[in-house]
């Protein structure tokens, strides 16, 4: 069990660009309601793909919500990431000579950066010639704008802006990283989490590799047949509480603790003892025990790779008999890669603030092998305290966050 943090961390704001909601309402409703995200991708021309159905982001206009970086300078990821932040801050109560008055760090996760715009470019490239390229398009690949960008809209010129680029984990370490930040006393908020829309170049790669399902993601299902690619971004408000309390903020929830490991056990496949021990890790350094957990948001990718290792690793830490109720937001979203963590994030938020417990939709018959209870196709009313956010990458990039109710008393490190 870890010291007593010199501050506690607490979440104040929430932002969410997601494929079945936009904004936090939205998005809340969508997980109640087991909303589906699943129609056949646009983004890009997919003749020749024997099946191409992903979880696009509708309804988006970024001018509805970026107000100081011209949005035609940002790629699609960067746009979720300002507009999601932007969300956020206002869901916090903050305004931008508050943020600017108070150390900070801006940080977020991704896979892909502005890989959409790399696609545009390799096309024009292809088709006309390099003289015909886009320098605006050109000029907005850098993944390091994801959280510079945030910066700049906000008018944070001595924050520190990160991005991480740890893959489908990449949400919960930038989460991880502003918990670290402000428990520290290095900042006093931190505005992280993660983006991704939705590219050619991993939609590809996971089709060539065989783990693109048909029509549907059906994580621990006998018949699930892949992940469906998505896109979106979630960010989140993280403060100190002394923070929170001074200005009277609302507060959603608080971080217990978290956890990074990386095994680089084999590029894509997971590995039960690495995702076990950081499972471990993550509940030591919150402070709580297995049996305190109320539910587990899974990676949850809808293949058998993950599905039967993650529910190996869960069974092995909280017990066969004994595991809580694990369930996949990816059922209902998709994949959407370096947010994935984040919206996931958000979304154990939302439940533990609305006393619920979000679904697995396109659930028919628990695979053996997993052994869990996904909550099949309906959320469930609960009252969770404790919630566990898994959060796994290619390369054995593994980072797991612990989030519980906020009780002015803090009882979980006593």
């Amino acid at each position: 069990m870890r010291s007593e943090a010199p501050h506690r961390v607490v979440v104040t704001g929430m932002g969410a660009i997601s494929s079945i909601g936009i904004g936090t309402a939205d998005f809340l409703t969508g997980l109640r309601s087991g909303r589906s995200a699943v129609r056949p991708i646009t983004a890009f021309d997919t003749e020749g793909f024997a099946h191409a159905m992903g979880c696009e982001v509708t309804g988006f206009a970024p001018e509805d919500h970026i107000r100081n970086v011209p949005p035609h300078t940002l790629g699609r990821a960067g746009q979720f990431s300002v507009s999601a932040a932007r969300m956020a801050v206002e869901d916090a109560g903050l305004d931008e000579a508050e943020l600017r008055a108070r150390r900070g760090l801006t940080a977020i996760g991704t896979t892909d950066g502005e890989a959409r715009d790399m696609d545009r470019l390799v096309e024009t490239e292809v088709s006309k010639g390099p003289e015909a390229m886009d320098p605006v398009v050109a000029e907005r690949v850098t993944a390091g704008r994801l959280s510079s960008a945030v910066a700049r809209e906000l008018g944070l010129r001595s924050v520190e802006a990160v991005t991480l680029p740890t893959a489908c984990a990449a949400g919960n370490y930038a989460i991880g990283y502003g918990y670290d930040a402000i428990s520290s006393g290095d900042v006093d908020y931190a505005l992280c989490g993660g983006a991704d829309a939705l590219c050619r170049k991993t939609f590809t790669g996971f089709y060539r590799i065989g783990t693109i399902a048909p029509e549907k993601c059906r994580p621990f299902d006998k018949d699930r047949q892949g992940i469906l690619t998505g896109e979106g971004a979630g960010v989140l408000v993280l403060e100190n509480l002394e923070s929170a309390r001074a200005r009277g903020a609302r507060i959603h929830a608080e971080v217990l603790g978290f956890a990074l490991n990386c095994d680089a056990h084999h590029p894509v496949a997971p590995d039960e003892d690495s995702v076990a021990d950081c499972m471990r890790l993550a509940l030591e350094n919150a402070g709580v025990g297995p049996g305190d957990v109320d539910f587990i948001s899974a990676h949850g990718t809808g293949t058998r790779a993950n599905d039967v290792t993650e529910a190996a690793a869960v069974r092995r830490v909280f017990g066969a008999d004994t595991a809580p109720r694990t369930i996949s937001m990816k059922s209902m979203l998709g994949h959407s890669m370096g947010a994935a963590s984040a919206l996931a994030s958000i979304g154990c938020v939302l439940a533990i603030v609305e006393g619920f417990i979000p679904p697995t939709i396109n659930h028919v018959e628990t695979d053996p092998e997993c052994g869990l209870d996904c909550v099949p196709n309906e959320a469930v009313a609960a009252k969770p305290r404790v919630v566990q956010n898994n959060g796994l990458a290619f390369g054995g990039n593994n980072a797991v966050l612990i989030l519980g109710k906020y009780e002015e008393e803090q009882t979980w490190h006593g």
